[in-house]
């Protein structure tokens, strides 16, 4: 798997560089800013960015965007600390693949990177409870009620999502084919007006069909 850690800070690159190259199946590039990671994912075509969002240059919101523009199959991964709250929601927006702190133990880093690669959505449950109460005050919201404009299985696969699994992991869950879950969740993308699974998942948490604490 490769990995590109984008962060402007030497000490905390190298850091992770080392740690991460103690797994047998990453494979770890740096760049400084965000200017230089846009360079190094369209040179490299790694699978993941862990992503800082305060850089000089260019910050990891706008590199994120273009990331996802550009090359929407890399997965993106935000580096956050608690004074990055502004942020967040604006990272959201920028179709980030989810959220972790930057005091992340080793094991759930390797679990989260390998997880998102997978097509999961890792958000740090610390994380989430910023991003849904800015989400609240921030995100649109349909004009009519959730369960009207979503029928049954939406409803089910909606909880699925803001529980983090996977498209294969709720297809075992509900018994369907994976095609059918995409379908589904296609649907449902156009029916809350969102664009990706993060935006979806917080729309999930801030109706109560699942609680932060559930969070893979």
């Amino acid at each position: 798997m490769k990995i590109l850690i984008c962060d402007d800070q030497d000490i905390i690159t190298e850091g992770l560089k080392l740690i991460l190259e103690s797994q047998a199946d990453f494979s770890v590039m740096t760049a400084s800013d965000g200017a230089q990671a846009v360079d190094r994912v369209a040179e490299k075509q790694p699978d993941l960015v862990l992503m800082d969002l305060k850089m000089p240059i260019m910050n990891g919101v706008k590199a994120t965007e273009i990331i996802k523009q550009r090359f929407p199959a890399v997965k993106v991964l935000i580096l956050t600390t608690y004074g990055d709250d502004d942020w967040l929601f604006d990272a959201i927006r920028s179709g980030a693949d989810g959220f972790l702190l930057k005091d992340i133990p080793h094991g759930e880093l390797f679990s989260a990177i390998r997880g998102t690669i997978a097509g999961d959505t890792h958000i740090d449950p610390k994380v989430a409870r910023k991003l849904f109460d800015h989400a609240a005050q921030r995100m649109p919201v349909p004009n009519t009620q959730l369960l009207s404009i979503l029928n049954e299985r939406e409803v089910e696969i909606l909880r699925l999502i803001s529980r983090g699994y996977s498209n294969t992991e709720i297809a075992e869950t509900i018994h369907l084919s994976e095609g059918t879950v995409r379908n589904y969740i296609s649907a449902l993308f156009s029916k809350l007006d969102v664009s990706d699974r993060t935006q979806a998942a917080l729309l999930g948490l801030r109706y109560g069909l699942t609680d932060i604490s559930d969070l893979k």
